[in-house]
């Protein structure tokens, strides 16, 4: 469950694409499906996504072999297309992104209330895994 006053960890990445395409990859389920891992070894087989106040998103992650997999969701609190998303987790931690256009190429900064199950350097390289892989899959299409 989210503490009083949790660790916050951001990830980062510029993305060599405009902030509509960038966006359109974030936030559709056909998109998400294809950069939401952290690893060569999981993978998402499935993404739902209601991008509005008070919408949810369930982004299924698992292991490629199907030794484990989990839900991945929460409830959006902020919606600002282009510019900035927020939401909570299930588990009560809260996640903001903020995407800034920098001409021809998008600024993503993704922080994150670490939990505290894993160590937070572990936290943040997976986090960080699944951004750089986002940032692969906008620069391929």
């Amino acid at each position: 469950m989210a503490t009083s006053n949790p660790t916050k960890v951001t990830v980062q990445a510029v993305v060599q694409a405009p902030v509509e395409k960038v966006w359109k990859c974030w936030t559709e389920p056909e998109h998400i499906t294809k950069w939401n891992q952290a690893s060569d070894d999981w993978h998402s087989p499935r993404s739902e996504n209601d991008l509005r106040v008070g919408g949810k998103f369930n982004t299924r992650m698992e292991a490629k072999d199907g030794s484990m997999g989990f839900d991945f969701w929460g409830t959006y609190d902020v919606v600002k297309p282009h510019e900035e998303i927020a939401y909570t987790l299930g588990d009560g931690r809260k996640v903001q992104i903020l995407f800034t256009a920098q001409g021809n190429q998008t600024k993503v900064v993704e922080t994150f209330e670490a939990e505290g199950t894993h160590p937070v350097e572990y936290q943040q390289a997976g986090w960080q895994a699944i951004m750089d892989n986002f940032k692969k899959h906008v620069e391929s299409l």
